[in-house]
């Protein structure tokens, strides 16, 4: 189960997590993941099932 929108393919990003101060001084890696929400979708007369970033939540529901 990939962690893409259906819509515009975001997808997770990776990068180097905030350093912390004091001693602490490790480089950590970490993923971004995108906020995924099932969205139900008609198009040409078919309801299906997709999962959308809140992004393309939001513009969906203008259109």
């Amino acid at each position: 189960m990939a962690r893409v929108c259906d819509i515009c393919g975001k997808r997770p990003i990776t990068g180097w997590n905030p350093q912390s101060v004091g001693m602490n001084r490790k480089r950590a890696l970490r993923r971004w993941l995108p906020n995924l929400q099932p969205l139900t979708v008609t198009t040409d007369g078919k309801v299906t099932k997709v999962k959308a970033c809140s992004r393309c939540r939001r513009t969906a529901q203008k259109v």
